[in-house]
């Protein structure tokens, strides 16, 4: 069994306060884009878990999230049968783009259908909080507003069509670290996630791009100008927004005109700004 792993960008992340169990309440508009881990999923006779990755800094034990999707599902189902598992990783890793979380959501899908545990796709997603905050959205895919720690979701119509293109510069930045460039007393703009909603159900792309934000941006570009620098050539080359997606450090810009997305990817490329740069478009639940 093939199975993708899709990326996802952040329309919009707010941060709305510390809870008591040290995890951050947000607000997040979520979107799945056409760019994909591979995960290959074998049955094979003699029990146990096998992982192979195509970077050798990836885990391939326990500490790896697909790892220990795998292992929740085949122990509560008590499965005696073994699986060996390839992933392929084309997501940057620590970027912001839940590469790490979507990889964990196709482990799911895959040993559900694999062994057929007959799950449904919302009694997966209570599973797959346990794994990361991330998890049950990447099962999920497409458009949503995520809400708590990132595991209450409600699904929001498609955006309107439109070009996404991806840029991460050679930089990682650890969620952990993000937090901790958070200032949450002196937060500037926060974006209008209840604006942007309502012109996603409007089909309204550009009144929604302009009340885009990442509440992150203003403490990671502080220690990463590189970001800035990318997000303003892909401005300057016809996105009608860029900003940086999750924790970072990767930058996407959204274009209306794929041409014009090709154009600026051949700039960026050509800047260096960018290690990894990638043009696509949106996912829907209908692809």
């Amino acid at each position: 069994m093939r199975l993708r792993a899709m990326a996802k960008i952040n329309l919009g992340l707010d941060i709305l306060g510390k809870r008591d169990d040290g995890y951050h309440e947000v607000r997040m508009l979520m979107q799945t884009i056409q760019m994909y881990d591979l995960l290959d999923i074998r049955r094979k006779s003699s029990p146990g878990i096998t992982l192979t990755t195509n970077l050798l800094y990836v885990p391939s034990d326990e500490r790896n999230l697909v790892y220990k999707a795998a292992k929740l599902l085949m122990d509560e189902f008590d499965i005696q049968e073994g699986i060996s598992m390839k992933l392929t990783k084309s997501i940057p890793v620590a970027a912001g783009m839940a590469g790490g979380s979507s990889d964990a959501a196709a482990a799911f899908v895959g040993v559900n259908k694999m062994f057929h545990l007959g799950l449904s796709e919302q009694e997966l997603m209570e599973r797959a909080v346990q794994i990361g905050a991330d998890v049950p959205y990447c099962i999920m895919r497409g458009t949503a507003l995520a809400e708590g720690i990132g595991e209450k979701l409600t699904r929001l119509p498609q955006l309107p069509k439109c070009y996404i293109l991806v840029g991460k510069p050679a930089v990682n930045v650890s969620t952990k670290l993000a937090y901790e460039n958070l200032d949450l007393q002196n937060m500037g703009a926060h974006p209008d996630i209840d604006g942007m909603i309502s012109d996603i159900e409007n089909g309204d792309l550009y009144t929604m791009v302009s009340r885009m934000g990442n509440v992150f941006e203003p403490g990671i570009i502080g220690k990463y100008p590189v970001i800035q620098e990318i997000k303003d050539l892909m401005e300057a080359h016809g996105a009608l927004k860029a900003m940086m997606s999750g924790s970072g450090p990767t930058v996407f810009g959204i274009f209306d005109d794929k041409n014009k997305m090709k154009a600026a990817a051949r700039v960026l490329r050509s800047s260096h700004l960018a290690k990894t740069v990638f043009a696509t478009e949106v996912f829907n639940r209908k692809d």
